[in-house]
């Protein structure tokens, strides 16, 4: 029996952290991941889902109840390289935190919960029940890794579902917003500005329709997971200041809830688009990402295990609250009755998509000991 102790754990995170897979490249991550079940007799499957961009699947254990287990492979851009006070893709120690981009979000919980599996099987456990892992390419940006696996059937069977990304610290979730982004494109004529009267403004419908849908959106009374948001990230329109624009863009994500989904949301702005266009506008849409919200139980079977596993980890009881962004569950999480063992938990301190993201190295070691214990107790009851 060779189980991995905690040194070799963060010599893995930090190997994983080495490799750049900025919203792409994870078939890098999946190769090494594979190499590393493998070296412990555990059988690894690659799933080339575009270019250089792969899924990975592996279990361990036979038969029912199959508990799925899943982290994503990319991150986002270090972005300003001069504002981290380290190396992003070095993982680097300070007073008890670890530092580097995507060690919240999330590859030390994906590192996690291959390492406990690692450590489990070396165990000769679990004694009934499958822990399938399914790690993802594309989270961050369209979670096109998780509707493969979706597509594919890996959830059909599935009795419960943890996604290893960090909601709140040391706290789990059983619900999450769902996503839509839209790009919003104006058509127009350009002019010279001294007549304007003989062009069409591209970004003067746009910018009105903006406005008219930020106000209707934060009218709308908030449901159990808080309100819809409706963000406006990216406006752009026109090439210099004497010239009307003949072309503008607006780039949208609205946060829905299950009581106004992205269905409505998206027939709402059908209707804004429609009425503009029909005063002579050219607006139209094209979605990016539709991704609806999660409910299920917030006393779901998982929900409470983590509870009563976690608790003398956190040194206090676990909070359950809506995760705050979206996670791969939207995808693999869909069709599910609302009394589905569904959680998100996963180590982090909250500063993922920021410069100097950072974990507590101890939070790390307690989530791979934290996850031996839940899928072990999952599957045995």
């Amino acid at each position: 029996m060779q189980t991995i102790k905690e040194t070799e754990a963060l010599q893995i995170l930090a190997d994983v952290i080495k490799i750049p897979s900025v919203n792409d490249h994870e078939l890098a991550v999946a190769k090494y991941l594979q190499a590393l079940l493998r070296r412990y007799g555990i059988t690894a499957d690659l799933n080339t889902v575009t270019g250089d961009r792969a899924n990975l699947v592996a279990e361990i254990g036979n038969g029912q109840p199959v508990l799925v287990v899943s982290g994503h492979m990319d991150v986002v851009a270090a972005g300003d390289r001069d504002a981290w006070d380290t190396d992003p893709f070095t993982l680097t120690e300070k007073s008890g935190q670890l530092f580097g981009r995507g060690v919240t979000d999330m590859k030390a919980g994906l590192v996690a919960l291959i390492v406990a599996m690692i450590n489990l099987q070396q165990q000769g456990l679990p004694k009934q029940g499958t822990i399938r892992l399914l790690a993802t390419m594309g989270e961050e940006v369209g979670e096109a890794g998780s509707a493969a696996f979706y597509q594919q059937g890996l959830m059909q069977d599935a009795a419960g579902l943890l996604i290893a990304e960090p909601s709140t610290v040391y706290g789990t979730a059983a619900e999450q917003k769902g996503s839509y982004d839209v790009k919003l494109t104006s058509k127009g004529k350009a002019v010279h500005s001294s007549t304007p009267e003989r062009g069409y403004n591209a970004l003067v419908p746009l910018i009105q329709l903006l406005n008219e849908a930020n106000d209707y959106f934060a009218t709308l009374p908030a449901g159990e997971m808080g309100p819809v948001k409706f963000n406006i990230d990216v406006l752009n329109g026109g090439d210099q200041v004497n010239s009307l624009p003949d072309s503008a863009t607006a780039l949208i994500n609205v946060r829905t809830i299950p009581e106004y989904d992205n269905d409505q949301v998206i027939a709402k702005l059908n209707q804004l688009i429609a009425t503009y266009n029909q005063q002579g506008a050219k607006i139209s849409a094209t979605v990016i990402m539709n991704e609806a919200p999660i409910a299920t139980k917030t006393n779901n079977r998982l929900v409470k295990l983590i509870q009563k596993v976690g608790q003398p980890y956190a040194g206090r009881e676990i909070v359950v609250a809506p995760s705050p962004g979206i996670t791969d569950a939207s995808n693999l999480a869909q069709q599910q009755p609302v009394d589905f063992a569904f959680a998100v938990y996963g180590p982090g301190n909250m500063t993922q998509h920021q410069v100097n993201e950072s974990l507590p190295k101890q939070m790390f070691y307690d989530f791979i000991d934290i996850y031996q214990q839940l899928f072990t107790d999952f599957l045995a009851n």
